[in-house]
């Protein structure tokens, strides 16, 4: 049975550049571009609650 996994659509507006380097690189791990990104997407997004909450910067001294 298959699994259908509900996605949420929106337009990206992306450099061509980037786009092609993006493109290559899903071909290479044998992504679609979208998984590509969505992939992408979940690392940074894993890296980003692993890392230590930072103490805000002091506040400063008003004359």
């Amino acid at each position: 049975m298959e699994l259908v996994t509900e996605r949420k659509a929106f337009l990206l507006r992306i450099d061509p550049d980037l786009a092609e380097e993006l493109r290559r690189w899903a071909a290479a791990d044998l992504r679609s571009l979208n998984a590509q990104i969505e992939f992408l997407l979940r690392k940074a997004l894993a890296e980003h609650r692993h890392k230590p909450a930072q103490d805000p910067p002091p506040p400063s001294e008003s004359p």
